[in-house]
């Protein structure tokens, strides 16, 4: 299945002039992830079990960074 046959789902944080967006797709049983900005390049795969422990961390602010920016 080529990536142009995907339906890919935009970040609802992604910037509204496009320039810094990541896209979510499935394929296969896998979760896919690409910057719009440069298809060229592939995506990201990610079983869904690491996809949901990723987005379980994002819940708990594991990756929150600090003041500066830094993770902590």
């Amino acid at each position: 299945m080529e990536d142009t046959d995907l339906k890919w789902r935009k970040a609802s944080y992604s910037s509204n002039g496009g320039s810094e967006c990541v896209e979510v797709g499935e394929a296969n049983g896998m979760i896919l992830v690409r910057d719009t900005k440069d298809r060229s390049k592939a995506p990201h795969r990610y079983t869904v079990a690491e996809w949901r422990a990723f987005v379980a961390g994002v819940r708990d602010g594991e990756f929150d960074v600090d003041d500066a920016g830094r993770l902590p």
